[in-house]
Order: C-alpha cells, then sequence, then structure tokens
C-alpha cells in the first residue's frame, strides 16, 4: 500500500528554528535579571515572525497571517518592556513629568518630593 501524502504542520524552518532558540533561550535567562533583555528577546521574536511570513511559514498553519500578526503585536510588548514594565498610569506619570524634567540644568540633583526622581 501507498503511503498517504502527509501535510507539514507547524511554522517550521528546519534546523534554523533550533539556532534561533539557543539565541533566545539566552537572552531570556539574561532576561531574569533585565528588563532590557526581555525587550530585546521580544524584538528577536519580532524579527523571527517577519522571517515566517516573508517565507510564506505561518506559525499556525491554517492562519496564513497568523506570523504577521505577532509581528505586529510583539514591538508594543517590547516597548513596555524597555520601559521596565510600568503600569499604564505609572507611563502617563512619568511622560507627564518628562516636561519637568527636561526643564533641569544636566547634572542638577532634584529637590526631595519632586516628581520624576528615579524615574
Amino acid at each position: 500500500m501507498r503511503r498517504a501524502h502527509r501535510h507539514r504542520s507547524g511554522g517550521g524552518m528546519g534546523g534554523w528554528e533550533f539556532a534561533f532558540t539557543v539565541v533566545v533561550t539566552y537572552v531570556a535567562c539574561r532576561g531574569l535579571d533585565s528588563w532590557s533583555f526581555i525587550g530585546i528577546g521580544w524584538l528577536l521574536h519580532t524579527a523571527w515572525d517577519i522571517v515566517h511570513h516573508i517565507k510564506g511559514n505561518p506559525i499556525i498553519p491554517f492562519l496564513p497571517t497568523s506570523s504577521l500578526g505577532c509581528a505586529i503585536c510583539d514591538p508594543v510588548i517590547a516597548l513596555w518592556c524597555f520601559a521596565v514594565g510600568k503600569t499604564p498610569r505609572e507611563l502617563v506619570e512619568w511622560v507627564r513629568g518628562a516636561g519637568a524634567r527636561k526643564g533641569r540644568v544636566s547634572g542638577e540633583t532634584a529637590r526631595v518630593g519632586e516628581s520624576g526622581v528615579g524615574a
């Protein structure tokens, strides 16, 4: 009897998937102590999603634009990580305080109780 034709499922990129996993695992381990490394990991994931989309090998086989959708969302998560995981409220307060911080002379220390210190 003839063997049935099998459809390749999954968004595999061959051996490159393993190489990417090694790099991202290193970045993730560094991310245990650093928001920046977590952000870098999300940007690497974005790049990998773009590769999957361009090669026509989506992450979810029956959704042709699944990789593109991830590539759009992942940089937003990366930006949040680069913002040190602040809540939306903290981000708004930080942005509002940017004007006050901008007006300070370089090297000038803030007075006790002044907003924007340590942000």
